[in-house]
């Protein structure tokens, strides 16, 4: 039973507000996605929700299980994952160099989040997932095992769950 969950980050913003600039930026990443999603899902965060709904917007399309909110997917511990970033860099393995347990505990509960997503879904079902960077990253790492390169602004993975076993491609903005 194969289920897929297109994971992006949210376009350019300004605080929690996505600029004009990441506003067309996520119409022109909608006008070209592949679509057929049966849930979308956002952390909560307005950048993210705007994201979502200039994604849909752009796409076009139904979808049937409408727009919901994975507060999961998102950090309670921002602050942390700034000054690590800021120590290392925005490279998530370089992150757990600085701070292992943080960034291994933090996985384990994004990832958990991820594999709710994955819940949702029947057979063959699609979801659209718009977070942040690098708690999107980790959410793959605590899910699959897998480290995933930073993600841009709109940018994101792919990933696949069948029979228990997950793939992970990376999509570009």
């Amino acid at each position: 039973m194969a289920r897929f969950v297109e994971l992006r980050r949210h376009t350019d913003n300004d605080g929690d507000v996505l600029t004009a600039e990441g506003v067309a930026a996520a119409l022109r990443l909608g006008a070209g996605l592949a679509g057929g999603y049966q849930v979308a899902v956002s952390t909560g965060a307005q950048r993210a929700t705007q994201t979502v709904g200039c994604l849909l917007a752009a796409l076009g399309q139904p979808v049937p299980d409408g727009v919901v909110v994975e507060a999961g997917l998102r950090s309670e511990r921002e602050d942390r994952w700034r000054a690590i970033a800021k120590e290392a860099g925005g490279d998530l393995a370089a992150m757990r160099s600085v701070d292992p347990g943080f960034v291994d505990e933090e996985a384990a509960g994004l990832g958990a989040a991820l594999g709710r997503v994955l819940e949702r879904l029947g057979d063959g079902d699609r979801a659209l997932a718009v977070g942040h960077s690098p708690t999107n990253e980790a959410a793959v790492l605590g899910l699959t095992g897998e480290l995933v390169a930073p993600l841009g602004k709109g940018a994101g993975v792919l990933v696949t769950a069948d029979e228990g076993a997950f793939r992970v491609e990376v999509l570009e903005a």
